[in-house]
């Protein structure tokens, strides 16, 4: 197995990451089923998410370990404490998909008030930004990039650019947001609710593409893992807390779809200022 994974680093990386991320989901869906009803799924999914989002950083490390050894970690560390990378980075880091989010719900907005943002319809405002600023930082950023940012992006640079590399991973990371997003899509009974369903199928693709490719794309300029963290946390804040809607079908797609239209405007607007 060690030779294996040394001969076939990435795919290794991958294969352990589901293992590991999924395996915590299916043993709870063997008692649940999939899709779990809603009432499961909101008590167990706290239990499920510990390996899920654990999976990228072990496999990361796992992987960083059997390739690289001491120095493999030696590295990682300095990517991590590496913060002085300018102040446009930074800026496009912490508030491109927020900014984002904000123009498709306006534009939206101004035909229905479905689109009015959980920020604004919630009375509980500082519980529902801290709740999304800590699962970003800790579930989504720090938790997930050790794995994407930290072993997967290095290593697919040496062979392939930025956009490549960012559809690759992009692509399997949506794979990876799957089974949670299958397993929470039921109702009262536990039928498959096709309106919560695909709206997230969905945007795991379509969005979550484009938004790795930025985040590739930052960690190129900046050979550090502080970017990827920060737009990975503010993305995952901003989309599905602060300016999350409480529809779901149409609207939620909808939405999706207009915000995912606007990240790839905004990787064509790198490409052609910055170079990809």
């Amino acid at each position: 197995m060690r030779a294996y994974a040394k001969r076939n680093p990435i795919t290794s990386f991958f294969i352990l990451t589901f293992i590991i991320s999924w395996s915590g989901i299916l043993i709870v869906a063997s008692q649940t089923g999939i899709p779990a009803t809603a009432k499961q799924f909101d008590k167990l999914l706290p239990i499920a998410m510990i390996p899920y989002l654990f999976g990228p950083s072990i496999a990361g490390f796992v992987m960083l370990g059997i390739t690289k050894g001491k120095k493999g970690f030696k590295m990682l560390f300095k990517k991590l404490v590496k913060w002085r990378l300018g102040t446009r980075l930074y800026l496009i880091a912490i508030f491109t998909i927020p900014i984002l989010s904000i123009i498709s719900l306006f534009i939206l907005n101004q035909f229905s008030e479905v689109y009015t943002p959980d920020i604004i319809t919630t009375d509980d405002k500082i519980t529902l930004i801290l709740s999304g600023l800590i699962y970003g930082i800790v579930g989504g950023g720090i938790l997930e990039e050790f794995g994407w940012s930290g072993f997967a992006t290095p290593k697919l640079r040496e062979r392939y650019g930025v956009v490549k590399t960012g559809l690759i991973i992009g692509l399997l990371w949506g794979v990876w947001h799957f089974l949670p997003v299958i397993w929470g899509s039921g109702n009262s009974s536990g039928d498959l609710v096709l309106s919560k369903f695909l709206p997230g199928l969905f945007f795991h693709y379509a969005g979550l593409i484009p938004i790795r490719i930025m985040i590739v794309w930052l960690y190129d300029k900046s050979n550090s893992l502080i970017l990827p963290i920060i737009m990975h946390a503010t993305g995952t804040a901003s989309t599905f807390f602060i300016f999350n809607i409480s529809e779901v079908g149409i609207p939620l797609f909808t939405y999706y779809f207009l915000l995912a239209f606007l990240l790839w405007s905004f990787i064509v607007l790198i490409r052609y200022k910055f170079g990809l």
